[in-house]
């Protein structure tokens, strides 16, 4: 496949500014053609003439029926992906997501049942499956380094309070986000213990509004059983202006701490021999997820995160809510 990827990225939003757009300008076989925008035209405009793309349209319907380009980007609030992303695959276009998927996994299947339905390919903007860090620790699961996992420790706390005017304020309303900081860096977090252990077979959680009067929870608590019987143990928080962001897994043999999780030395004890790695990410951590997908449709294979493996997340966090809903344990569903 020797075509170049022309994109159009919806949603002239932070993340879209900050590191989509450059992602998919700098990617190689890769091109930014258009920006899509609902109420955001002058951002969408600097955001196309900075990036040299030459479409700006108001509306996704608009720029599918008129634009060139064979991709599409859904960086929008959750609650639009699933729509969006059909109406890309049905004008024939494959679509990368931004996380999570949608705002459920029944919310999801339009999804999953669009790209089986147009045969274009649908993936999820995951990044940290392209990071070196994950592969690292994939590589001590391959190689047997831990031995038996018995225990998975997560923790993300820090401080979000968006004001009425903030345009991040959508991520505390539960209809356009799906949730608080369990499905804004959760879902994060979920998906790398899914990539690299598999998705946990039940949970028990306490979500909670210590502070803030949302909809959405602003602390969070999960325990977790994986299919082999390992534990894991979950925080997730907005209510404090201290900040703490790491993953351990340990094992019977070997430990692995992230601290920071995305950041400084990776921690790696095996018995009692303690080795840091210095693993940085790229620059622009969109980059290397832009880039697999772009190499995956010119090679005609999977992208590293396509949607039916992120759908994962999405059942493990309905789990959550559940089983903090109804005070009890939740098996995940399928």
């Amino acid at each position: 496949m020797a075509h170049e990827v022309k994109w159009l990225l919806v949603g002239p939003g932070d993340i879209a500014r900050k590191r989509v757009a450059p992602a998919l300008a700098g990617a190689a076989n890769s091109r930014l053609c258009g920006v899509v925008y609902n109420t955001r035209r002058r951002e969408a405009e600097e955001l196309a003439a900075k990036h040299g793309a030459t479409e700006v349209y108001g509306s996704l319907e608009e720029a599918l029926e008129s634009s060139g380009a064979n991709a599409v980007y859904v960086a929008t609030p959750v609650g639009l992906h699933a729509p969006q992303a059909v109406a890309a695959m049905e004008s024939g276009r494959d679509v990368l997501i931004e996380k999570p998927l949608g705002l459920s996994a029944a919310d999801c299947r339009p999804i999953l049942a669009a790209a089986e339905r147009t045969g274009r390919t649908a993936a999820c903007a995951y990044y940290r499956r392209c990071c070196p860090r994950y592969r690292h620790a994939a590589e001590m699961l391959r190689g047997g380094a831990f031995g038996c996992v018995v225990l998975v420790r997560m923790d993300c706390f820090g401080w979000f309070d968006p004001q009425p005017d903030d345009p991040k304020r959508w991520r505390v309303e539960r209809a356009k986000s799906g949730g608080g900081p369990i499905a804004d860096v959760g879902s994060h977090m979920f998906d790398v213990l899914i990539g690299l252990l598999g998705t946990p077979v039940r949970v028990w959680a306490r979500c909670a509004n210590l502070l803030h009067p949302w909809d959405v929870e602003d602390t969070a608590v999960v325990a977790m059983e994986l299919k082999d019987g390992a534990l894991v143990g979950a925080s997730f928080g907005w209510t404090t202006r201290t900040w703490r962001h790491d993953f351990e897994i340990v094992g019977t043999e070997a430990k692995l701490l992230w601290e920071p999780y995305d950041s400084g030395p990776v921690t790696a004890t095996v018995g009692r021999d303690v080795t840091r790695v210095d693993l940085p990410n790229a620059e622009n951590v969109h980059l290397p997820l832009v880039q697999d997908f772009v190499d995956a449709l010119r090679e005609k294979r999977a992208p590293v995160c396509p949607a039916h493996e992120a759908v994962k997340t999405n059942a493990l966090m309905d789990a959550v809510y559940a089983s903090s809903a109804q005070g009890r344990e939740v098996r995940v569903g399928p």
